[in-house]
């Protein structure tokens, strides 16, 4: 029941995708100007203690700060401290508000979990952004599970789909006309391609935390994750491995190859995966001129489009 609605509200969601961009003449494909377009939502990063911290935890929390964004450096985060006499041992917390309001906990910890943890910076993380700067359309990373099979299953079907739909997918018709212009020079192309994560890999403690937590159910059950991810690391949703198909697949690839209708972020699924990365300066450089700002809430886009991906089952704090 869960893959029909979910098929049917997709098409719908399609359906209207040709209107909407001959409306607003925007033919950039939804995953290049997400790319172009759309700024990292910020991770909050939160020190829960009860005292006063020592000189190395003071330290750590300081060179968080030093990779923020806000503080000019390349991570997508925030730092806040919350003081409080139930914290008798110091605790490192990473939370973000989703699109919807509600507020996600995506990991907790020690300050020497959250050191071992690699909470800015990954492996998988680091290749995603690579791949995404060199013009891949969509990066699916693959949770792989403990039951290879299922794991062997969910990879082949994806290899399989990437074969098939780079002949049935095209970009729109009209990008670089006024509305339409592209404005880095990141290759233009429809690519698709796969990262896999074995669930015990220590040093994605961080990202299959952050994601896994979605779909709590299904990793207990033992089950593979699927999350489709475009732009400056927008993940569509974290999916398992029992409701995708060739056909879901097709869906999620046409709607973000397909003209950008909605040009609000906030009006679009999916939520900001936590890079190191200044997604500018890597696609203008230093002076390069950058594109008008996308538009926001409020600006008179279209109505949101929706995309009724299960939801995850994260409790919400």
């Amino acid at each position: 029941m869960i893959q029909t609605r979910l098929a049917t509200a997709i098409t719908i969601a399609m359906a209207s995708l040709a209107f909407a961009s001959v409306a607003l003449a925007c033919n950039i494909p939804v995953f290049r100007y997400a790319l172009e377009r759309w700024k990292s939502d910020a991770y909050e990063i939160v020190v829960m203690h009860g005292g006063d911290l020592t000189a190395e935890q003071l330290a750590y929390v300081d060179s968080l700060d030093k990779a923020s964004a806000a503080s000019s450096g390349a991570a997508n985060i925030t730092i806040s401290h919350e003081r409080g006499a139930e914290a008798t041992t110091p605790q490192i917390a990473v939370r973000m508000s989703m699109t919807s309001g509600r507020m996600v906990n995506h990991w907790q910890g020690t300050f020497e979990e959250a050191k071992s943890a690699s909470l800015l910076q990954s492996p998988a993380r680091m290749e995603l952004v690579k791949r995404l700067l060199a013009g891949d359309s969509v990066v699916w990373l693959l949770l792989r599970s403990n039951d290879e099979t299922k794991s062997n299953a969910a990879k082949q079907l994806l290899v399989d789909s990437f074969k098939t739909l780079k002949a049935k997918v095209s970009l729109p018709d009209g990008i670089g006309l006024p509305g339409s212009e592209l404005h880095s020079e990141v290759p233009l192309f429809v690519k698709f391609s796969l990262i896999e994560i074995d669930a015990d890999d220590a040093s994605e403690e961080f990202l299959l935390s952050s994601l896994g937590g979605f779909q709590a159910d299904a990793i207990r059950a033992g089950e593979p994750l699927l999350v489709p991810v475009f732009g400056r690391g927008r993940a569509l949703e974290v999916i398992p491995a029992t409701i995708i198909n060739p056909s879901l697949i097709e869906d999620l690839t046409r709607f973000l190859s397909g003209a950008c209708s909605c040009q609000v972020k906030e009006q679009n699924p999916g939520f900001d995966l936590l890079l190191s990365v200044n997604w500018d300066t890597e696609l203008y450089g230093v002076d390069g001129l950058r594109p008008p700002p996308a538009k926001s809430v409020g600006e008179g886009d279209r109505a949101p489009r929706t995309i009724a991906i299960p939801p995850g089952k994260r409790k919400e704090k």
